[in-house]
């Protein structure tokens, strides 16, 4: 996976902050959606590559109960997802669905969902 995960870090587009980052998102029955980051000179219109893969897999037709893990490497060491991106994986992702953060080296840490998010903001918070 890491040697995928560096290729597509080539497609990120990051002019301004040059910090590039790529995930991929997998499924139950193992199919792969890539994503890298895309910003914008107006950074809120930016998203992040983690959020890409996710929506990807949505716009193909994945449902959220298909999601296996997703693997996310940084241009930098030990990027970890923003909290934009914790809350998508709070809505996305179950409590089994394992998320792989690699270092520059390929080297991982693996979290699970409530590890990176103990207090995700949902429905119950609305209602």
């Amino acid at each position: 996976m890491f040697e995928e995960l560096k290729e597509y870090l080539k497609n990120s587009y990051s002019p301004y902050s040059n910090f590039k980052v790529s995930s991929c998102l997998v499924t139950k029955n193992n199919k792969k959606y890539f994503g890298v980051n895309v910003e914008n000179a107006s950074y809120g219109a930016s998203i992040c590559a983690e959020r890409v893969a996710i929506t990807k897999a949505l716009s193909e037709g994945e449902k959220k109960e298909d999601f296996k893990e997703i693997h996310i490497l940084g241009s930098t060491s030990n990027t970890m997802p923003c909290f934009i991106c914790r809350q998508t994986f709070a809505e996305f992702f179950d409590e089994n669905v394992k998320i792989y953060i690699y270092d520059t080296e390929g080297n991982y840490e693996k979290y699970s969902m409530n590890e990176l998010c103990p207090y995700p903001f949902s429905l119950g918070d609305i209602l």
